[in-house]
């Protein structure tokens, strides 16, 4: 294996924004924490250092061959990944835990899905698939 050398200083260090996600993912190893908790948290991770979430893109978007890559990543190739496109996924501790998801991120990114057209598609999808539901009479979208 190669070694690539990156420069720490060009990197977006997402830890700097997950800390308080940090904190949340080690106090669920101790204690019940709401899972809902930890998904508005990494989401505001994402509006922090994209501007969108991983909720204004939807799966569709993505070739096949990027679900096969997002599929088969790991923690060591995906901190290789994240930083040859400018980002570092590792925190005090390691990894950061939410990992997967940053990626799913960068790759949105890369492929120039991080737009308000398909943003608007987005919501407009799941607003309809939600509204598809016999139990749903409305959908109400925090902004």
């Amino acid at each position: 294996m190669s070694n690539i050398a990156f420069d720490d200083i060009a990197l977006t260090r997402i830890a700097d924004f997950a800390r308080t996600l940090s904190r949340l993912h080690a106090a669920s190893r101790v204690r019940s924490v709401d899972d809902d908790q930890i998904d508005r948290e990494f989401n505001a991770v994402c509006m922090s250092v994209w501007g969108y979430t991983t909720d204004d893109i939807t799966d569709d978007l993505f070739a096949p061959n990027d679900h096969e890559f997002l599929d088969t990543l790991d923690e060591a190739h995906a901190r290789m990944f994240a930083a040859s496109h400018g980002y570092d996924l590792v925190d005090d501790d390691g990894i950061l835990t939410d990992w997967w998801g940053f990626c799913w991120m960068i790759l949105a990114e890369l492929r120039g899905l991080l737009t308000p057209e398909v943003k608007a598609k987005s919501r407009m999808r799941m607003e309809e698939k939600f509204m598809s539901s016999p139990n749903v009479i409305g959908v109400i979208v925090g902004r």
